[in-house]
């Protein structure tokens, strides 16, 4: 499924799923873009944040629906790819991220096959 959801809004369509995998941008001090980062929730913890509720990030939602009792998935993975810009919007990719969409489709295989390693 594909969304631009975020935050509280992507908690309703991760809830009744066992197992859910996210691939999403990320922008990292040291990052070169195009690498792609496989992560758990927990990696996550030091963005945490809630300074409003549109401003919501994934860890921090998670821990609130979490602490609601929302039936969330157990094992949730993150691919998340690092981008030039995580501020900017538009329908395409950059010609790099383009370029790495083949390998992450196959990271994903590799992980609902048994598990990716590095």
């Amino acid at each position: 499924m594909e969304t631009s959801l975020a935050g509280l809004s992507l908690l309703d369509l991760l809830i009744g799923y066992d197992r859910a995998i996210v691939i999403d941008a990320i922008q990292t001090r040291e990052g070169k873009v195009g690498q792609v980062y496989r992560l758990e929730p927990e990696a996550l913890a030091a963005s945490r944040h809630a300074s409003a509720p549109h401003d919501i990030n994934f860890a921090t939602a998670l821990e609130l629906g979490s602490k609601l009792g929302l039936a969330l998935p157990q094992q949730i993975t993150i691919f998340a790819v690092e981008v030039e810009d995580v501020t900017t919007f538009g329908d395409r990719c950059t010609r790099r991220v383009e370029e790495i969409i083949p390998v992450v489709a196959d990271m994903v295989l590799q992980e609902l096959n048994g598990g990716w390693h590095a």
